[in-house]
């Protein structure tokens, strides 16, 4: 028994009562959502097994959105009781799941072959490039000399800056929070710390001024008197600098949302973390906190996406570099 779920090549045949659903060679953002629709099709029918099995076998290229699609869908899976399994998972494949530390939460059958003739050195070779900036060498020399001369200063910058944190409010000097980077890999983000020891436990007594999967409050009671001045002149992301020259972020790039925001995302709005994120761009130099609303993100972060080159990127930091220095410009 063979259906077509659309024009498209995504099919779903059936072992006895077990649905498989077929993915075709590009797994991005309208596949992802015709993915989404075809599970959702599937957990409503009553005569089907336990599970659901995921054919890798044909696909050639997966992107933030094929990765995001699969979280939607394990949740509502799971949510019914059911499991989705993965077969056929090619090393690019594998690779772009052991990046996100999916292949610990996805049920996948592995092949005796692909064992055998894969590691995990290949699989990271096989990552797919979803943009043009992930494998420009160039921006990655720029990132890498930009951040040295970042953390210069902030080694100069660091005793007194530490000096008015620990007078203000005692405790860490450093704020270290887990964000999402490149196709959903999580890492630790580091800041001068500019809010009260206890703020995450807070959160949820502030209220959100944003629309959509952002957290913002124009006052918000947990920041500090230093950590204000520190905000207002960017001077608490001087520490990121230290995660560009990792590469888990870039100097210019989409805004890095928390795990908590990334759970929050529509299959489309995965599309943002295409590219690495960055410690300035579009919504930096177009708005920074005044951009309220999630959908306005999300076009800035499209909008670098679309427009991206190297020269692009040396406009977006000179634009940066003149807000910090424009009086009223900075972040709250």
């Amino acid at each position: 028994m063979v259906s077509q779920t659309s024009e498209t090549d995504i099919k779903v045949t059936f072992r006895e009562k077990t649905p498989i659903v077929h993915l075709p060679l590009r797994f991005t953002v309208s596949e992802s959502e015709l993915f989404r629709s075809t599970c959702q099709g599937l957990l409503s029918e009553e005569n089907t097994t336990g599970k659901i099995l995921i054919d890798f076998t044909n696909i050639n290229f997966i992107d933030s959105c094929g990765i995001g699609s699969l979280v939607t869908n394990v949740k509502k899976v799971r949510e019914k009781g059911r499991d989705l399994v993965l077969c056929g998972v090619n090393p690019q494949v594998m690779g772009a799941l052991s990046l996100t530390g999916l292949d610990q939460i996805l049920i996948i059958e592995k092949s005796p072959h692909l064992e055998l003739t894969t590691n995990k050195k290949t699989e990271e070779n096989q990552l797919p490039v979803t943009h043009p900036s992930i494998k420009s060498w160039v921006k990655r020399l720029i990132d890498i000399v930009g951040a040295l001369l970042g953390l210069l200063i902030t080694a100069i910058l660091f005793i007194p800056i530490a000096i008015f944190i620990l007078v203000d409010s005692p405790g860490p000097i450093f704020f270290g929070q887990v964000r999402c980077g490149w196709m959903g890999r999580r890492f630790r983000m580091w800041k001068f710390r500019s809010m009260c020891v206890n703020a995450e436990q807070l959160k949820g007594k502030v209220e959100n001024q944003a629309q959509g999967a952002i957290f913002k409050n124009e006052n918000d009671p947990r920041i500090t008197k230093v950590g204000r001045f520190l905000r207002r002149k960017s001077l608490d992301e001087l520490p990121q600098f230290w995660n560009v020259l990792k590469g888990d972020m870039s100097l210019v790039g989409t805004r890095p949302p928390t795990p908590d925001e990334v759970e929050r995302y529509e299959v489309p709005q995965w599309q943002r973390l295409d590219v690495k994120p960055g410690m300035t761009g579009e919504w930096q130099v177009n708005g920074r906190s005044q951009v309220k609303d999630f959908e306005d993100i999300i076009r800035l972060d499209l909008k670098y996406q679309e427009n991206w080159s190297l020269i692009y990127d040396i406009k977006l930091i000179i634009k940066t570099v003149g807000i910090l220095f424009k009086k009223g410009s900075g972040a709250y």
